[in-house]
């Protein structure tokens, strides 16, 4: 069996653990989100490619699911006393693989090709994409929330009501890496954009690996930044019209299990909760997977449904998750 998985940087490696303890590894491809990509002073950064190279390479942190576990800080540390704030706090086992892509980037390769080598410097044999080799970034549209925003804006609203509109405030537009590490989410947000996307191409080898696969599986990451951006690349979401698509709710009960989430899909119009999920996705997914929570609202999703717990605190409840939606699959 071939499965093929849509991935950002936080739920969905927590399944690719299960998926790899019951699968052959070379059965499973992943595409990952690269919309978060970033530079970090001359350091080139893309949080989720890495985060899911070390998943499959057994060293991801899972006390944060970024970077490496047991490492060290050595240079970050180095760095703020030097006075140069990295705002994400990097490992030195984490930044030599980040220095790895840096290089590789500056002297012409595209990433999907860097990705390639350190999947096999590694040691993994699934297939690891990038959504795509150009560049796509996920800006945040928001109003400032800062005590300095707002102090501003009471000096040309004329009162305290006007104060609190939407129109007082000038929208910014920000990095993902801005809104979400050095903000931390504390902004209104007013939207979400895939900058570039338009115009963006795919990796054919990962569209072949979704043609060749037996279905596709959209794990339980931020729909909105993490999964939405894959879409965005229309040679990506014209395949899936034609395959099997599982899309595991990253929303129980009305709130995301980590991360923005939530915010994120209100400021796209969506509900937070498994119809919002099921309406994001609704033009790709085939059956839906939810937790057993949410099974109240199974007549409101319009595609097949299947409950099960999908909160992942151990490896047992990562295999076994991973092993419902096998056998779903079989059975369909």
């Amino acid at each position: 069996m071939k499965v093929t998985v849509l991935s950002g940087g936080t739920g969905t490696p927590k399944l690719i653990q299960g998926l790899k303890n019951i699968l052959h590894e070379e059965d499973i491809s992943v595409i990952v989100n690269t919309g978060e990509d970033t530079w970090v002073g001359d350091l080139y950064i893309s949080p989720d490619v890495d985060t899911v190279l070390y998943t499959f390479s057994d060293l991801i942190n899972e006390e944060t699911w970024y970077g490496i576990k047991n490492d060290t800080f050595h240079c970050h540390e180095q760095l703020k006393k030097l006075e140069y704030d990295e705002f994400l706090r990097i490992g030195d086992r984490d930044r030599a693989l980040k220095m790895h892509k840096t290089h590789l980037i500056k002297n012409g390769y595209k990433l999907s090709e860097i990705i390639e080598m350190e999947r096999k410097l590694l040691g993994i044999k699934a297939k690891i994409y990038p959504m795509t080799d150009d560049h796509v970034e996920t800006k945040i549209l928001a109003l400032d929330k800062s005590e300095d925003k707002q102090k501003s804006q009471s000096d040309f609203c004329s009162s305290p009501i006007e104060q609190n509109l939407q129109f007082c405030s000038s929208p910014i537009l920000l990095k993902f890496h801005d809104f979400w590490i050095k903000r931390r989410g504390n902004v209104n947000v007013l939207d979400v954009i895939y900058e570039n996307s338009n115009y963006a191409g795919v990796v054919e080898a990962a569209l072949n690996d979704i043609e060749n696969s037996d279905f596709v599986l959209i794990g339980p990451s931020n729909p909105i930044t993490s999964i939405g951006p894959i879409l965005s690349i229309k040679d990506i979401k014209k395949a899936l019209m034609d395959k099997t698509v599982f899309v595991v709710s990253p929303i129980v009960g009305e709130s995301a299990i980590s991360g923005p989430a939530g915010m994120l899909m209100n400021a796209k119009g969506y509900d937070v909760d498994v119809v919002g999920v099921y309406e994001f996705y609704k033009d790709i997914v085939d059956t839906m997977i939810i937790d057993n929570i949410d099974k109240n609202k199974k007549d409101r999703i319009g595609c097949e449904v299947i409950t099960t717990n999908t909160i992942m605190k151990g490896l047992n409840d990562k295999v076994n998750l991973a092993k419902d939606i096998i056998k779903c699959f079989d059975e369909i």
